[in-house]
Order: structure tokens, then C-alpha cells, then sequence
């Protein structure tokens, strides 16, 4: 895989996993990095990953991967 940069603004520390959005249900899913980047997700470095804040109301789902 090759080297994929956060998608914050000016952030250059590379991607650790992927967030996703369902606006219908008020959910966001952030799980392990995907295979390939994809246009309506967002890839986040850690520091993004830990930080994440949604809109009030919102639910988060941390999916983690158990492979080392």
C-alpha cells in the first residue's frame, strides 16, 4: 500500500485509518485504513483518528483492526 497523507488541511502525517458518513442515520464510522482511497471518505493520521469530534447528536462507531 502505498504512502497515503491525512486529509486534514496542511496535515502531512500519513493516513492511519478511514472515516465514513452516514448522514441519514447521524453516524460516523472510523475504522482501519481502507485498501484504496475513495471519493466520499476521508483518510485520517492518528492524531485526527484520536481527536475526531461529530456534530452533536451524532453516534461514532470505532471499528479497530485485531490484526497486528
Amino acid at each position: 500500500m502505498d504512502f497515503r497523507a491525512c486529509s486534514k488541511i496542511a496535515c502531512v502525517n500519513e493516513a492511519v485509518s478511514t472515516l465514513t458518513w452516514d448522514y441519514g442515520d447521524s453516524m460516523a464510522v472510523l475504522g482501519p485504513l481502507s485498501c484504496a482511497p475513495e471519493p466520499h471518505s476521508y483518510d485520517l493520521c492518528g492524531k485526527h483518528s484520536d481527536r475526531l469530534s461529530v456534530p452533536q447528536g451524532w453516534q461514532v462507531i470505532r471499528h479497530v483492526s485485531l490484526a497486528g
